[in-house]
């Protein structure tokens, strides 16, 4: 009798587990299923709609404004650039955005193509301003988008009383029509006017999140590498110092897997090319592909981690031994991040990350 309670005992458990099993896998198929059909389409179509967006609205916008002026509609086009120049400081005065477009539903689904997750290792007091240095670049920059300029990954939730503002490329805002639509999204440029006026005249509890190593950094950019250009970069430590913002680091795991690169060695004619074009226009264009029409980046998980603060005092005239003192302490912080956090974001231990 005592073998056979026990021989129950351990069958009835099993039978049990064995049809949670069964249960939770048509559950799963059920939902592979409906993404693979519907949820997958709208993924797609979502990062679409953000790609043709970085690659060609401000072309597309300048050109359509310049060919209203040749048309029976070009009291349209004067219109809007009377408006353009009345409205010129708006960006630098903490933008005009829209949280109808910040909430709309395509930005869920852009987080899930990837996915993009967004991590909190230590809490950020309300009452202070922050300065969010942001790495790596990455070619578009999708994570940051998709956790600082939108709410789909629950930054308000992870962070209650911060309010978040993602800082790009400042001449972005004198591209016709376009600059309606990013300032909508939130978008701010990555200006000293700009940034003066969100942590001088917005209160506390702001966040300015800078992608650091910008253009040069974008260069680098490559599947498997984890290159961040800081080392000579001081002028965000030396904006936190001047305003008392304390910094802090945040790593993307995974933005530079998002595309393959075609890179040019230093000295080449192609390297050459992309530094003038840097230097003229702001920007770097790169040489990439991807899957699907080799635009769409892959389907490769994204994790932005955001870490520890690093208190900074009020310093309205910083001195250069404050600033790189500052300067160090982020850099070492930016260190310490990336190597707790590469593991359980799908590194391996022998990943490090290269300062330049």
């Amino acid at each position: 009798r005592a073998v056979f309670v026990c021989k129950l005992t351990v069958f009835v458990p099993s039978l049990t587990t064995n049809v949670n099993c069964w249960c939770g896998l048509q559950i799963e198929n059920k939902m592979t299923k409906e993404k693979t059909q519907r949820k997958h389409f709208l993924e797609t179509l979502s990062v679409l709609h953000w790609v043709l967006t970085f690659l060609f609205f401000g072309l597309t916008c300048s050109i359509l404004m310049v060919y209203l002026m040749f048309t029976s509609l070009w009291p349209l086009s004067a219109l809007y650039f009377v408006w353009l120049v009345l409205d010129w400081d708006t960006p630098e005065r903490g933008g005009r955005k829209i949280h109808i477009v910040r909430n709309w539903k395509t930005w869920d689904h852009f987080r899930d193509y990837f996915p993009v997750k967004l991590v909190k290792t230590a809490e950020l007091n309300p009452n202070k301003n922050y300065v969010l240095g942001c790495h790596p670049h990455g070619i578009m920059s999708c994570g940051a988008f998709s956790a600082f300029s939108t709410k789909s990954c629950g930054f308000a939730e992870l962070f209650p009383g911060l309010r978040c503002r993602l800082a790009i490329l400042a001449g972005l805002f004198r591209i016709p029509l376009m600059r309606e639509y990013i300032m909508g999204a939130g978008l701010l440029p990555v200006s000293k006017a700009s940034l003066e006026h969100l942590l001088s005249k917005s209160g506390k509890g702001n966040a300015v999140v800078i992608v650091v190593g910008g253009a040069a950094e974008s260069l680098a950019s490559s599947p498997g590498v984890n290159t961040v250009v800081v080392r000579n970069r001081k002028g965000f430590v030396r904006l936190a110092l001047q305003y008392g913002a304390d910094l802090v680091p945040v790593y993307s795991f995974g933005e530079n897997d998002l595309f393959q690169q075609v890179t040019f060695s230093e000295g080449s004619f192609g390297r050459k090319l992309q530094d003038l074009i840097k230097k003229i226009m702001g920007f770097s264009p790169c040489v990439f592909v991807g899957e699907h029409f080799l635009i769409m980046p892959y389907r490769h998980p994204v994790t932005i981690v955001v870490g520890n603060p690093i208190a900074v005092p009020l310093r309205i005239t910083p001195t250069e031994e404050e600033v790189d003192h500052y300067h160090g302490l982020y850099m070492e912080g930016l260190s310490n991040l990336f190597q707790e956090q590469k593991v359980s974001c799908g590194l391996s231990e022998s990943h490090r990350l290269e300062i330049i």
